[in-house]
């Protein structure tokens, strides 16, 4: 594919000497890295990731530069780790500044092109200016091998040629149009094929000259992210070397920006070995030999993960190697507690209609829907759960009813409709028996989905979680990812702290 100006870069190898000796001068990572650090993970005694006094005589373009390099390593870690990441048009707000200055902008420059073809002879400065443009597009799409279409688009695209029959008055934009019209639509993915289609039913030049720059915008986006595509196999491994020699920096200058990642393995480990001790062994064996069987490293580190799931994110600070990924673990926290009520909310009511709504996956859907809408918000401080359960026992016992008069069955009564209302109300206290059940279980779920490696096929869902079977294959999939990219890069660091924290553990076992 030919170089895009409009792909931004996103190459994982080393840079070059100068960036690396300045990474670790920045004092200030740009605004998409702070945002995934949040304010609670800061310590004035511990290390805090890409953060260090700034020295005096570091200039102002080896900042910007240093800047870039990190901008350039977010980058690359989003598109490793997200598959659904794309690159996608800047939106700015309705009524901001930005938006009313490019309106102004842009109205101002459409209108000056419509006044210079409104004149007798029509100017065409603009427009030889429009075609010079779109001819760089067309040919920023083409591969080596579109040797004809090159040498078409630059033979008809002559801008010369078309300034000599603009003087002469032989210039037919129409007709170029129809050309641009063609090559686009031979160029273009097929789902851009509809919005080509509909500029051949534009006949004024202004705003056909619009509307092709913006379709042409989204072929630029189609390729680009076709692009990220492309590279997404290639940047892994180089991505993981360059995140652990960046973090080896780090770690080489400050030796205790491991000290939240020792507490969270312990923890782990202290998890495991408790676990254990409460599930005695089978006869026959040593307790000693099964606690130390329990705690291999793969195991700490898979119910590490586990509890970052449940982690208090205002009150304890995440481990050192997992700030870049601070906030999709937050993210994936509040999808999992939406999801453990709406199943719950879900067992409750089938529990209560038994097979007679049960059975119509539809209704189902529907309910999972209307929870969806009335718990949206969950993850505000001024949200009161309690009240949007209330109002979510209304909806659904309105919606049961509904669907029991629609088949010929008798709706609730009043005192079941109370009795209905109450349970799913209920499930607003934390200490919820069905939410702790479905926790469990969802917790279950994902710890397979950890140890079952890179199989193709989920495990099987625990009995219970069928009515959100999809949206769990779909978090377990973007979780799994994102440890095994983690495990990856830091697992030379795991691997150290774990040694020494089991040895310890099979030594006090062993006394």
């Amino acid at each position: 594919m030919s170089q895009n100006p409009n792909i931004p870069h996103t190459s994982g190898e080393k840079s070059n000497d100068s960036e690396d000796i300045q990474e670790d001068r920045l004092n200030d990572p740009d605004q998409s890295m702070r945002k995934r650090i949040p304010p609670s993970t800061s310590n004035p005694h511990r290390c805090n990731i890409g953060q260090s006094s700034l020295p005096w005589h570091v200039s102002m373009e080896e900042l910007m530069e240093t800047a870039k390099g990190v901008s350039n390593m977010a980058l690359a870690h989003e598109i490793v780790v997200n598959r659904d990441f794309k690159i996608t048009p800047a939106e700015f707000p309705e009524g901001s500044l930005e938006k009313t200055v490019k309106e102004i902008v842009h109205k101002a420059f459409w209108d000056c092109l419509e006044a210079q073809l409104s004149e007798d002879p029509p100017t065409y400065d603009h427009s030889i200016k429009l075609l010079g443009e779109i001819k760089e597009a067309l040919l920023s799409f083409l591969l080596p091998g579109h040797t004809r279409l090159r040498n078409q688009i630059t033979d008809v695209l002559d801008l010369d040629l078309i300034k000599q029959e603009a003087v002469n008055g032989a210039l037919d934009i129409s007709k170029l149009a129809e050309f641009i019209i063609v090559i686009m639509g031979t160029l273009c993915a097929p789902a851009r094929d509809e919005e080509v289609k509909k500029l051949k039913d534009i006949h004024e030049i202004v705003p056909l000259f619009r509307a092709i720059f913006s379709v042409l915008d989204l072929m630029k986006m189609d390729m680009a992210n076709f692009a990220v595509s492309s590279i997404r196999p290639h940047l892994m491994q180089q991505s993981v070397e360059y995140e652990r020699q960046k973090f080896q920096k780090i770690f080489e200058k400050q030796p205790n920006c491991l000290d939240f990642v020792t507490d969270w393995l312990q923890e782990a480990s202290d998890d495991l070995a408790k676990l254990r001790h409460t599930n005695p062994p089978c006869p026959g064996t040593g307790a000693a030999a099964s606690v130390v069987s329990a705690l291999c490293p793969v195991a700490v580190q898979n119910r590490a993960y586990l509890k970052l799931l449940k982690w208090d994110h205002m009150h304890r600070p995440f481990p050192e190697t997992l700030l870049m990924d601070h906030t999709r673990f937050q993210e994936m926290q509040l999808e999992l507690k939406e999801l453990i009520l709406i199943s719950a909310i879900l067992l409750v009511l089938f529990s209560v209609t038994g097979v007679a709504l049960s059975s119509l996956p539809w209704f189902a859907d529907k309910i999972k829907a209307i929870i969806k809408v009335l718990l949206a918000g969950g993850h505000f401080f001024s949200f009161n759960l309690s009240e949007s359960l209330a109002t979510v026992g209304e909806k659904v016992c309105a919606e049961v009813n509904s669907c029991l008069s629609q088949h010929g069955l008798t709706p609730f009564t009043t005192e079941r409709e109370v009795g209905l209302k109450g349970q799913i109300q209920a499930l607003a206290n934390p200490d919820n028996a069905i939410c702790k059940l479905i926790d469990s279980r969802i917790q279950t779920f994902l710890e397979h989905c950890l140890t079952s490696g890179h199989q193709k096929s989920f495990p099987a869902i625990p009995e219970g979680l069928s009515p959100i079977q999809k949206e769990m294959e779909e978090i377990a999939v973007k979780y799994v990812r994102l440890v095994n990219y983690n495990k990856m890069v830091f697992s030379p660091y795991y691997d150290a702290i774990l040694s020494k924290l089991l040895n310890k553990e099979e030594s006090q076992l062993s006394e």
